[in-house]
């Protein structure tokens, strides 16, 4: 199934590339690829206990933990990363960010990081895997994107409205194409998310209520179900890695609440499952 002197061009318009010899790859569309991809990508790891290295198809994203301004493992991971991009696949520069978390008063400026001769883009959020992450890790960028997009789509219920169409065909059309933008990576930032935007998101369903006549689940009770949903996996997989969160109590009723220090923990998925499931 690999490529195996092939040969390839490029045409735009009336002008031709010259041709090179493919000699690694598969066809477009091959049914092994997903399977082939991962087994390419195998070898490119973290071996610093700091340095966590998140591979999801063609994305990868290099998260370090620096601490008393130690950042050599960090740097090292990054050159062993890009030497190996070197000799397998091609690192896209363009699309390459550094961001910092960082929420000490006055954290020290850090050195610009280089990858190949070029200096990596320093960004004050991200996307990462259809979720707009902000170094301050709040959600109000990511929720404006949702809602934007979210707004856009509703525009086709009144007009799919028009054909009178059922109102149960309505609602699947919601699920599919609104709900499923409202929800992304819900169990993320939900809870985390302020008054304003909560209400800001809970008024695009209101108006998709209006539009087809009929009570909508709340994201207030969608979060619930995800979020229990997806714990519940976890307490059934002892392989996963956060499955020794959910410790049951003597009781075999409840689970031992997460100790949290800041507002932040306190409202990020591992406290609030537990507490759901407690309640």
């Amino acid at each position: 199934m690999y490529f195996n002197d092939r040969q390839q061009l490029e045409r735009l318009g009336k002008y031709t590339s010259s041709t090179r010899t493919i000699s690694t790859g598969a066809p477009q569309g091959c049914v092994l690829s997903p399977l082939l991809f991962p087994l390419y990508t195998n070898d490119c790891t973290s071996k610093a206990p700091s340095v966590h290295l998140l591979k999801f198809a063609d994305d990868t994203t290099l998260i370090g933990l620096i601490q008393d301004g130690d950042e050599s493992a960090y740097s090292q991971e990054v050159k062993e990363l890009a030497v190996w991009c070197s000799l397998n696949l091609e690192l896209n520069m363009l699309k390459t960010v550094e961001m910092t978390v960082d929420f000490r008063r006055n954290p020290p400026a850090l050195p610009p990081l280089t990858i190949m001769d070029s200096t990596v883009t320093a960004v004050e959020s991200f996307r990462f895997l259809g979720t707009t992450i902000s170094q301050d890790l709040k959600w109000d960028t990511h929720i404006d994107s949702i809602v934007k997009k979210a707004q856009q789509r509703l525009y086709f219920l009144p007009q799919l409205r028009k054909f009178n169409l059922p109102q149960e065909l309505l609602k699947q059309f919601y699920s599919a194409i609104i709900e499923s933008v409202l929800c992304t990576s819900i169990t993320v930032w939900f809870s985390s998310a302020t008054k304003s935007d909560l209400r800001r998101l809970q008024r695009v369903v209101r108006t998709a209520e209006r539009i087809i006549g009929t009570t909508l689940p709340a994201l207030q009770e969608l979060y619930s179900s995800r979020v229990s949903k997806r714990a519940g996996r976890i307490t059934l997989d002892p392989s996963h890695p956060a499955h020794s969160l959910f410790e049951l109590l003597p009781s075999g009723r409840r689970y031992r609440a997460l100790s949290t220090r800041t507002t932040r923990h306190r409202n990020s998925f591992f406290p609030q499952a537990i507490h759901l499931m407690n309640t």
